[in-house]
């Protein structure tokens, strides 16, 4: 699947080689100009082909191909989930929970990634499953997903930089009373590929958490992560005691209450890398957390 772009090329660039205009311009890396000086499309300037060391003046059309192929080990399913917005770049989901983002072992076509490209294929679209954040198989909510390598990239730097918002709400138990942050280093269990500790070697992880509601033996909060560990949200409330209802890892499982950990993803904010506009998008509890209030209340 192609996707084009067109630059007009402004007085600043008056001189200047197409690579600088990419790289500053577009804030491409290395490595996709490296791909689109692959193929004859790649990179057009005033409807020719041209190389990334041939100049540009002010006034001229500058124009680029981004071409994708289809994820050829992720198998195109039917796996039901819901498209919260979509424009030629982006998509933005809300994964329901007890799927994961990408297949496993054993799992190989119960993932949003096979729900994903069942609707690219759908619509006759040949593209690369890039998911910008990644949520834990039971962890439910809003997640986006690039739809090219270049849009994949500047949401990723994003990430990177701390301009990617990412707000989550989940019920742990216990009465928590005030707003807090957690500031605990976080690494892999020694002898464990899935479960992380909080240790003093380990890589720093904070998470800002604010009380939303109390109910009896548990408390709604809403959090805000400023680093993204793997399971941070999980590991750093069972490290202040108050782990999150449902989860079998780090807390105590009860299945007859709550059939996964009470964690869904409910804002994100990022900026568009092609349109520049700020973009936001919330939601509100699963259905699942919202009966689990109602039982305890």
């Amino acid at each position: 699947m192609d996707r084009v772009f067109e630059y007009k090329v402004a007085d600043d660039f008056n001189g200047v080689d197409i690579k600088t205009v990419l790289k500053q311009h577009y804030k491409m890396s290395t490595c996709l100009i490296k791909e689109l000086k692959k193929y004859d499309e790649g990179i057009y300037l005033n409807g020719e082909h041209r190389r990334v060391v041939d100049t540009v003046k002010s006034g001229d059309i500058l124009k680029i191909t981004l071409r994708d192929t289809g994820s050829e080990n992720i198998i195109a399913k039917d796996v039901p989930f819901k498209i919260v917005y979509e424009d030629e770049d982006i998509l933005i989901v809300n994964k329901p929970p007890h799927i994961p983002t990408h297949p496993s072992m054993g799992n190989y076509e119960n993932s949003l990634a096979n729900g994903v490209m069942y609707h690219y294929r759908k619509r006759g679209e040949e593209r690369t499953f890039r998911a910008v954040n990644r949520l834990d198989k039971d962890t439910s909510g809003l997640m986006a997903v690039a739809k090219n390598a270049y849009v994949h990239a500047r949401m990723s730097e994003q990430i990177q930089n701390k301009t990617l918002r990412r707000k989550y709400k989940c019920i742990v138990c216990g009465d928590i009373e005030n707003d807090g942050t957690v500031d605990a280093p976080i690494k892999r269990a020694d002898g464990s590929v899935i479960n992380r500790v909080v240790s003093a070697d380990g890589q720093r992880a904070v998470t800002h958490y604010r009380v939303v509601k109390r109910y009896g033996n548990y408390t709604l909060l809403e959090m805000e992560l400023e680093t993204g560990r793997t399971h941070q949200i999980r590991v750093h409330m069972a490290y202040i005691g108050h782990p999150l209802a449902g989860d079998w890892l780090y807390g105590v499982e009860d299945k007859e209450l709550v059939k996964r950990q009470m964690l869904h993803s409910c804002y994100i904010e990022f900026v568009h890398p092609v349109t520049n506009k700020k973009m936001i998008f919330s939601d509100d509890l699963a259905e699942d957390m919202s009966n689990f209030i109602e039982k305890v209340s």
